[in-house]
């Protein structure tokens, strides 16, 4: 068995929802939230750009749940994206859009690297 010394996982951070470019939502059907430019800066290097799978919690009175989440960070090539995201897929069905809210994620490991498509 190998023992995985320089792996980041589990990794934990934090940070506020902002408003992204309304593509999830609109034009894929899956809704992510789109943390804010400081949270994305303090991702170490480990975290390349790629999908990863976890757990997100919203800090939020009404809310105590805990969901699972696939995170996407990156530049998203699909899009020709520049800037460097974190975007996550919370799944589960909220009553509202929570813009300015504290979620806590933790990333518990990478599905795969970050790619683009084909249009389907």
């Amino acid at each position: 068995m190998k023992i995985m010394t320089d792996s980041p996982f589990p990794y934990f951070t934090l940070g506020t929802i902002v408003h992204g470019f309304g593509r999830g939502s609109k034009e894929l059907g899956c809704p992510t939230a789109n943390f804010d430019e400081d949270a994305v800066q303090k991702l170490p290097p480990s975290i390349h750009q790629g999908v990863y799978y976890g757990w997100a919690k919203l800090l939020t009175q009404n809310d105590n749940e805990v969901y699972k989440t696939v995170a996407s960070v990156g530049t998203n090539p699909f899009y020709n994206g520049e800037r460097k995201t974190m975007e996550a897929h919370i799944i589960h069905s909220f009553p509202a859009d929570f813009y300015g809210e504290t979620v806590k994620i933790l990333l518990l490991g990478e599905i795969r690297k970050m790619t683009t498509f084909k249009d389907t």
